[in-house]
């Protein structure tokens, strides 16, 4: 399992443009419904930054292969102040209540 979390600080004039496209990415993950994959986005208190967790049973294809995430993806450096960091993250230990 491969996790990885993406962190994008936008430009304030940006913001209605991405989560418009980003609502897209989580409609077609809605009908195509990918096996072994899991994407969560969060939105700061600062309402410009964005972090995503996704986690991926293969590789980072399946998210390649889905039109809206192709679309969403090729304009996102222009949407924020600087380029969005990715993060590969090794689980050290997970707890969850029953």
């Amino acid at each position: 399992m491969m996790r990885i979390m993406f962190t994008c600080e936008l430009k304030p004039d940006a913001v209605d443009e991405d989560l418009a496209l980003l609502k897209e990415v989580y409609a077609e993950l809605e009908v195509k419904r990918p096996a072994g994959m899991r994407y969560d986005t969060f939105q700061a208190d600062d309402g410009v930054t964005l972090v995503s967790l996704v986690e991926l049973e293969g590789g980072p294809e399946a998210m390649h292969g889905l039109p809206a995430f192709q679309r969403y993806r090729s304009t996102l450096e222009q949407r924020c102040v600087r380029p969005p960091s990715m993060t590969v993250l090794n689980e050290l230990g997970t707890y969850s209540a029953p």
